[in-house]
């Protein structure tokens, strides 16, 4: 006979849920926010979720990172290296590192996305875009103050996504384990050529959909960055790949060269060759891994 006493999950939820909400409002009356009209504005592949406040003219972004799921911390760290680098990172207006919460500067809602959509120029976004990766790795140190590295080991799990997420999913069964070594064998005999260009900080997720269009800034300053909280210190070549070859949208033709060209010109003293081949063994790895979480995913 079930125990009427004891709640049920979604009883355990709605009561975690209300008590969020309370720290919540706590953290915003300590702001100088907690009058402000409040709606969601996004969520994205985690626990995270943002609001847009509004109060008069003013408004700002509340982050909403509950730990130990999030770690706000990270996103803070990131936020004042990029702002460092002379970027456009939303500015920190407030924070609670401890609960989860943090009020940043609003960029609006013009993501390069959104421009594309509106008939902005191709081009033009895409060279902003990689000059914002010149200056970055310009300017970044190669220990990228000491973020965790973006070594063969973590490359290695997210290309097993692909083996140990998306087959299962098509196929209905696991992978046989010799198939699986055999394609692990492949990528560990190339991870050591991925790493033959400078390390520095990467973003990871480096794409239209969080480079926003920033009116009134001039140069790099007026794309604006999102969700770099998971930042690495790891190959320059990565968060080119990211941006060149995004799953999500079609390039026109000759865009994606002439991009990489344009980022080898303009970070100068590197060995093209070695960037190449990094850029395409990084371009298979990603493949693999955006193919197993969206297949997670959906």
């Amino acid at each position: 006979m079930p125990n009427r006493d004891k709640p049920s999950s979604n009883e355990v939820a709605a009561v975690q849920k209300a008590e969020r909400e309370t720290q919540c409002r706590t953290f915003l009356e300590k702001a100088g926010w907690g009058d402000a009209e409040r709606r969601v504005l996004a969520a994205d592949a985690s626990f995270r979720t943002y609001d847009r406040l509004r109060k008069g003219d003013a408004r700002a972004v509340l982050m909403n990172a509950p730990p130990p799921q999030e770690n706000a911390a990270a996103f803070l760290c990131v936020e004042e290296m990029l702002l460092g680098f002379g970027l456009s990172a939303p500015r920190c207006m407030a924070h609670d590192l401890e609960s989860g919460f943090l009020l940043l500067e609003d960029f609006g809602d013009r993501t390069f996305t959104r421009a594309l959509f509106e008939g902005a120029n191709e081009q033009e976004l895409y060279e902003l875009a990689t000059d914002v990766l010149i200056a970055l790795h310009q300017r970044a140190p190669s220990d990228a103050e000491g973020l965790p590295p973006y070594n063969a080991e973590r490359l290695e799990e997210e290309a097993l996504l692909l083996t140990d997420w998306y087959v299962p999913e098509v196929t209905g069964e696991s992978l046989a384990a010799s198939q699986r070594d055999t394609y692990l064998a492949a990528w560990r005999a190339l991870w050591d050529l991925v790493g033959h260009v400078p390390n520095s900080l990467v973003l990871r997720d480096y794409h239209v959909d969080n480079l926003m269009v920033l009116a009134g800034r001039k140069r790099v300053q007026s794309c604006g960055l999102l969700d770099f909280q998971d930042a690495l210190c790891g190959p320059v070549s990565y968060d080119l790949v990211s941006l060149l070859q995004d799953a999500r949208r079609d390039m026109a033709p000759g865009l994606e060269s002439a991009m990489f060209a344009r980022y080898l010109d303009g970070l100068g003293n590197i060995d093209r060759r070695a960037f190449e081949i990094s850029y395409r063994i990084l371009g298979a790895q990603r493949a693999a891994k955006i193919i197993g979480i969206f297949t997670r995913l959906s």
